[in-house]
């Protein structure tokens, strides 16, 4: 079957559904990156006979709120769930249209380069990010630096708020902690492998932490028992990291404390939660920025007004950690 032919054939299937669905195609790696983005899981079903199958899947409505590590907390019904009827509930807003929320969780370099070019390439499909389009952001959420990054591209204003910080680092083990894992020392001995962030901040504080509660001898001796790849591994740290660990390519992840929280939390068959002591002060914190000229600014405002009305306390049931009054809300400056 031609690559015309298929195209075809997939946009007929999903004009079944909603003739608003845009399809996707490519290589097996292409659509797993995609995917795995999106904390969308599929896999193959084998029917009676080896040209029969199907596949299975979760069903989710996203498209990709910045710094994914944060997406369980910001498309919950705690936070993005509920904001349309709040904003009906207020008279101001209620005639705003929010039936069309649409968070982007890719890593933040991606979402970096996305405003720099004025697209994305998801397979053989590029979105395009512009203005014109009206496919462009409100906001953005994320770290300090790739916040300064967009300033200089011109794309948000001046200054953002932080409204999170979280908890440090932690060891994410299987269930049953087999090497009997309780802290960072325990990983280097017992010659566990260990699976960790392939860069940015949470690298960083992990080896800081690493540094100051073991001593450069000892974290280099933790950091050399790393695996740096494995089949499959994407770049996505929180797709890529507990994959690791079910699938047996490493034995211990060390990352962030409210990441390894919640993949124990919803993966209870397949995880533990091991604490680190006095890993705490190794913490990072995430800003929320306006873009500059927005194309929809009285939801933008309607959002961050209702956001930082409830983020401090939502934030705290998800693991992160608690803002006193002077961190939260406080002003990132950016220039």
């Amino acid at each position: 079957m031609s690559l015309s032919t298929r195209s075809a054939a997939l946009r007929e299937y999903v004009e079944n559904f909603d003739a608003r669905i845009l399809p996707l195609s490519g290589n097996a790696e292409q659509l797993a990156r995609a995917a795995a983005s999106v904390g969308v899981v599929f896999y193959k079903v084998p029917g009676p006979t080896p040209d029969e199958y199907t596949f299975a899947h979760n069903a989710i409505v996203t498209l990709v709120g910045p710094e994914g590590n944060h997406l369980m907390v910001l498309s919950s019904d705690d936070i993005v769930g509920v904001f349309p009827s709040w904003a009906r509930s207020l008279p101001q807003y209620v005639d705003l249209d929010l039936t069309n929320i649409i968070l982007v969780t890719f890593p933040q370099p991606i979402l970096v380069q996305m405003m720099r070019t004025g697209g994305i390439t998801l397979g053989n499909l590029t979105l395009d990010v512009s203005r014109s389009s009206g496919f462009y952001p409100d906001i953005f959420m994320g770290y300090p630096e790739p916040l300064r990054q967009l300033r200089r591209l011109g794309a948000i204003e001046q200054q953002a708020r932080f409204f999170c910080k979280n908890r440090g680092v932690a060891l994410l083990v299987r269930k049953g902690n087999p090497f009997g894992v309780h802290n960072l020392a325990d990983v280097a001995r017992t010659g566990a492998r260990i699976a960790l962030p392939d860069s940015g901040d949470v690298r960083a504080k992990c080896r800081a932490a690493a540094d100051e509660l073991l001593g450069k001898r000892a974290a280099d001796a933790l950091f050399a028992a790393e695996i740096p790849s494995s089949p499959g591994r994407l770049g996505i740290m929180h797709r890529d990291l507990p994959e690791m660990i079910a699938r047996g390519y490493a034995d211990v992840a060390f990352t962030w404390y409210h990441l390894v929280s919640y993949w124990a939390r919803i993966f209870p068959n397949q995880f533990e939660f091991v604490a680190v002591p006095g890993a705490e002060p190794f913490f990072t914190q995430i800003a929320l920025s306006r873009v500059t000229d927005p194309l929809r600014p009285r939801a933008m405002k309607a959002f961050d007004e209702f956001f930082f009305s409830r983020a401090r306390d939502v934030y705290r049931r998800y693991d992160f950690a608690h803002m006193n009054n002077e961190e939260f809300g406080a002003t990132l400056r950016l220039d």
